[in-house]
């Protein structure tokens, strides 16, 4: 059973400073959505509210999984978890001194990933091919591409049902930047998984996103309900596209 999320009216700051403007949105069983928006409008503080890493100040933010609604708002992180939603963040954050297996197993948190660990590792390694081969070097030594793989995986290690993507592009150079699209994409299709991604190289997002949403300053500007409506859409051609 494909699970979903929904956002709505989502408040959020540091301190005096409002990041976060009255966000909606909807992620509905099966998609891929993405949030797009350049550095600074809020997209990576969002996933952080849906992690429950910053508590939003106000708004609701709900997951049906398996068929039962859960509120995520006041919810530790490691609750969130464990209901098999997972994130990979900006950055990558692997420990770069343990190895790529050692980086994979940290994965797995929750329970249901725990029990099914040996299954999970090889499929982490049938997945990315890569990884496997490189199973006993430490993460530091991994390309960049590489570590995004590793950090993907490190997400699939959790069996998530709901996967957060935040800039996957971050860093990479244009052809792994695709390769790493691409690689969300399969992931997504194989295992049926509901995606959220964080990205600001809109011609990567939309080539594998259902629908989207353009955040600017913290608040909705634009709510695409296809890929062709985010590609004809002014605002995107602006900021995007320099047309």
């Amino acid at each position: 059973m494909a699970s979903s999320l929904t956002v709505t009216g989502i408040h959020a700051a540091y301190g005096a400073v409002r990041v976060i403007d009255d966000v909606s949105l909807t992620v509905k069983g099966g998609e891929t959505v993405a949030l797009l928006g350049t550095n600074g409008n809020g997209k990576s503080t969002l996933m952080k509210c849906i992690m429950g890493i910053v508590p939003p100040a106000s708004g609701s933010i709900t997951a049906e999984i398996d068929g039962v609604r859960h509120d995520l708002v006041g919810r530790p992180t490691e609750a969130i978890v464990d209901l098999g939603i997972a994130l990979v963040p900006e950055g990558r954050h692997l420990f770069p001194k343990l190895t790529v297996a050692e980086n994979l197993l940290l994965g797995a948190f929750r329970r249901t990933a725990r029990a099914e660990l040996a299954r999970n590792l090889e499929v982490c390694f049938a997945t990315f091919p890569h990884l496997a081969e490189r199973r006993a070097q430490p993460a530091a030594s991994l390309s960049g591409g590489e570590q995004q793989m590793l950090a993907l995986g490190r997400a699939l290690m959790l069996a998530p049902k709901i996967l957060l993507v935040d800039e996957p592009s971050v860093g990479l150079a244009p052809i792994l930047v695709a390769r790493t699209i691409d690689a969300i994409a399969e992931l997504k299709s194989r295992y049926q998984l509901t995606v959220l991604m964080a990205e600001q190289n809109f011609t990567q997002a939309v080539r594998i996103a259902d629908r989207g949403y353009v955040i600017v300053h913290g608040k909705i500007a634009f709510e695409g309900r296809s890929a062709e409506a985010l590609n004809n859409n002014e605002l995107i051609k602006q900021f995007y596209l320099g047309l």
